[in-house]
């Protein structure tokens, strides 16, 4: 897993929203967790299951998001809790179970990562959506 997140740290332009998609246990948040470590951030992180988002600091300040939709059942929840005030800002923002909120994306650049567990392995599908740069793993 760290060399998945240092892949996507190594992205030029580094995505500002990252979508991640995967069963229950497939490594989401650990998969936060490199990221946010590789990203300069000593903060401890934990999935946003119940608070919907949770703030992180690197330690040039930058300030990174981290939502959860798992528990979402509509979409007028994310927009009640000013989730578009996070697509559409400056920072990144990560975010697990996206799929009742797809439409709020829909169109902004992002980058999409599909995990699948099975059994000791972990397969990651990662593609850019409406973003310019290549690289490949």
């Amino acid at each position: 897993m760290p060399k998945v997140a240092a892949f996507i740290c190594g992205l030029n332009p580094l995505p500002r929203i990252i979508i991640l998609r995967g069963e229950v246990g497939s490594g989401k948040t650990t998969l936060v967790k490199q990221l946010l470590k590789q990203l300069d951030s000593e903060d401890d992180v934990s999935s946003p299951t119940f608070s919907i988002i949770n703030e992180y600091k690197t330690r040039k300040g930058e300030i990174i998001y981290h939502s959860d939709w798992y528990r979402v059942k509509d979409v007028s929840e994310l927009q009640d809790a000013g989730i578009e005030d996070y697509l559409f800002g400056n920072n990144m923002l990560i975010i697990e179970w996206p799929e009742i909120g797809e439409i709020l994306f829909d169109g902004l650049p992002h980058l999409e990562i599909d995990i699948e567990y099975q059994g000791y392995f972990r397969n990651y599908r990662i593609k850019t959506m409406n973003i310019t740069g290549e690289k490949s793993m």
